[in-house]
């Protein structure tokens, strides 16, 4: 997926607003993070942390955890090597847990 897949898909959501700079944005739904681009090709998702695991293994190349994430209910989608099918359901996880 490219960033501005990202962000239509996204944007798409009920009550997802967009947040941050041109260069970093973010969508938030109720003032809680949903995802935020953090270069071109690095995407964060927030995903809780018992249902992260299967993006971890169904696609090791394309979603990770770094050391700094590990505690957090987040996850790197690499939009250059992740299938734009697994980003979306990332994404979807992330929408349904915030706007509880």
């Amino acid at each position: 997926m490219t960033p501005d897949e990202v962000a239509g898909y996204v944007e798409s959501l009920p009550q997802v607003k967009r947040k941050g700079t041109a260069a970093r944005p973010a969508w938030y739904v109720h003032d809680r993070l949903v995802a935020r681009l953090e270069d071109p090709t690095t995407l964060v998702v927030r995903v809780p942390l018992d249902r992260r695991e299967p993006f971890l293994e169904d696609c090791p190349d394309g979603f990770g955890v770094p050391p700094r994430m590990e505690s957090h209910h987040k996850v790197e989608a690499y939009l250059d090597r992740a299938p734009a099918a697994a980003v979306r359901a990332a994404i979807d996880l992330a929408w349904e847990m915030q706007r509880r």
